[in-house]
């Protein structure tokens, strides 16, 4: 995004951008793994695109295995989503970007059932336009499809777009598809061929959305 130029939609990851959950998602992958031997550890959210029917075949010795791990993976994210909470002033951000008339889409390596269940649960459904979840195509992040598709339901130009989010992956699907990549690293080490990616980073959600605020501001 130059400067000067105001965007004219953003798009969301979900899970650590807008959603406090990786702590939560690193245990039910710890709990899915266990058998096997597997200590995944926050580095792995770099790389996660997809749900994890997707993702768990290539942390399981065997294909085999994915079942049982897939099952854990889901008992224990069921028995502790109640604990995963927007961060702070993420629902603030959201609600003064559709103020402002901009439009707003997800794009999540999230399934589609329990991204519409958080949305709900937090009152975050009605934000925006259009969602695309990890089990709603058949290629996930990295892969711009999903971001074509929300760019065409926002009737939007790559140029014109935001994406802000949290993974590698999102910086790369960013990149293929011309949109300008915010990234959120948490406490990460990132990778300088995604660093030379990205059109901004930032340490923690909060600094993310005053950056889009920022640019949504008048050029002195």
């Amino acid at each position: 995004m130059k400067p000067g130029v105001r965007p004219r939609g953003v798009v969301f990851d979900l899970d650590g951008t807008l959603l406090d959950s990786l702590t939560l998602v690193l245990g039910a992958l710890t709990h899915a793994l266990e058998p096997f031997g597997g200590k995944p550890t926050m580095d792995i959210f770099g790389q996660l695109g997809g749900p994890p029917d997707k993702f768990l075949g290539g942390m399981l010795p065997a294909a085999s295995d994915i079942p049982v791990a897939l099952e854990r993976f889901r008992n224990f994210h069921l028995a502790n989503s109640h604990r995963i909470q927007p961060y702070a002033g993420a629902a603030a951000h959201l609600s003064a970007l559709r103020a402002a008339g901009l439009p707003l889409a997800l794009w999540t390596g999230r399934d589609r059932e329990s991204t519409d269940w958080l949305l709900r649960r937090h009152g975050f459904a009605d934000y925006f336009s259009a969602v695309v979840c990890g089990d709603d195509l058949d290629s996930h992040k990295p892969d711009p499809a999903g971001l074509r598709s929300l760019l065409r339901s926002l009737e939007r130009a790559p140029e014109e777009i935001i994406l802000v989010g949290d993974a590698d992956v999102d910086v790369l699907g960013g990149e293929t598809c011309g949109v300008d990549t915010l990234l959120i690293r948490h406490a990460r080490e990132i990778p300088m061929e995604i660093v030379n990616k990205c059109w901004r980073m930032v340490a923690s959600p909060n600094e993310a959305y005053a950056v889009v605020a920022e640019c949504l501001q008048p050029a002195r």
